[in-house]
């Protein structure tokens, strides 16, 4: 198969064919049709999660957030058949351990993402295990373009503002940094009905943000105080205000934007430079009973309910996307996102 393939870090990626992937008996093998580029494979090219001992194996075909067609099936699989179309969440469980059992998956005790535990999306065929567990049927209205930015981003946002920090109508939401799954949450929270502030560093990214529905922007550079920015313009503060970056400064700022017994929706993970550590205002939390709420991915039971929103037209993740690219592409992409250069979402869909 052709894949576009990691050799090194920080090197291009290599398209070349590499071996097609063995179907598991209780899995599948998918013909990828559509792979969205995400910041989280940034950072496993860049080598920015090797403090926390993440160093992908090499060569690596990467990619987690994809959709695609079955071409094969394993003696094991019931619910699926060669030629369904089909998504692809990237967090992914075992079936047995008490949070698969109890339908969360997406923290299972043995998890697998693709383009992490095995090869992933950036191949034209991809071997996936537990597939009537980890698969979602792909209604016929949603095209491949916007299954493949539902695998990872956009399921994540998803999960986060619905069911973690539980946005209601009318609440005033604030999303600190606007790629992908700033985006996506601005949508998700807009489409609720929440009034959606949006934070950045980049006017076009901004620009973005209110097309999907962002009713006021920040600018970072021009704002001497972007927590104090966000408290004018909600008068009082967000109720709920997400940090879809990870650095410290859209960490602490998300907190920072809240009213009294706000609460702040962690979806972004930190990079080499925190190493998984922030300094947090605890005692403003304390007297003003803040809360933290982190977010995962989404289980694959909880897809139904985001793809009606998607069928009845309340969610157009097509939306966020930006740009189409083959494998030779995908190189290009990823060293634009060192310098935070890319707006939008970037899909893979000439293999």
């Amino acid at each position: 198969m052709k894949a576009a393939v990691m050799e090194a870090v920080r090197k291009p990626l290599t398209v070349k064919d590499m071996p097609d992937p063995k179907c598991p008996p209780n899995g599948v093998i998918l013909r990828a049709e559509a792979e969205g580029i995400c910041r989280s494979d940034w950072h496993a090219w860049s080598g920015d999660w090797a403090w926390i001992g993440l160093v992908p194996s090499m060569p690596l075909v990467m990619g987690h957030e994809f959709c695609g067609v079955i071409e094969e099936a394993g003696k094991e699989v019931h619910n699926f058949k060669k030629g369904d179309r089909v998504l692809v969440p990237f967090s992914q469980g075992d079936g047995i351990c008490e949070y698969c059992r109890s339908g969360q998956s997406h923290v299972c005790a043995n998890p697998s993402i693709p383009g992490f535990s095995y090869w992933g999306g950036y191949g034209r065929y991809v071997g996936i295990p537990n597939a009537d567990l980890n698969l979602v049927p792909m209604p016929e209205e949603v095209g491949f373009l916007e299954g493949a930015s539902m695998g990872c981003r956009f399921m994540t946002s998803y999960h986060g503002v619905v069911d973690r920090a539980q946005v209601r109508p009318g609440e005033w939401v604030a999303v600190h940094g606007c790629g992908g799954i700033g985006l996506s949450a601005i949508h998700v929270a807009a489409a609720i009905g929440a009034n959606v502030v949006a934070v950045d560093l980049d006017d076009r990214k901004l620009e973005l943000a209110k097309k999907v529905g962002a009713q006021y922007t920040v600018n970072g550079k021009r704002s001497e105080d972007v927590p104090m920015s966000v408290f004018d313009i909600t008068k009082g503060g967000a109720h709920v205000s997400v940090d879809a970056l990870g650095i410290a400064t859209t960490c602490r700022n998300s907190v920072l934007s809240l009213r009294k017994q706000g609460r702040s929706l962690q979806i972004g993970l930190t990079t080499q430079a925190e190493q998984g550590e922030v300094q947090l205002p605890i005692d403003r939390m304390v007297t003003m009973e803040l809360q933290l709420i982190a977010s995962l991915g989404m289980p694959a039971a909880r897809y139904p309910s985001m793809l009606q929103m998607v069928q009845s037209g309340k969610l157009n993740p097509k939306a966020m996307i930006t740009e189409t690219v083959g494998l030779d592409g995908a190189s290009r992409v990823l060293e634009e996102m060192t310098g935070f250069q890319n707006v939008g979402v970037s899909i893979i869909d000439k293999y």
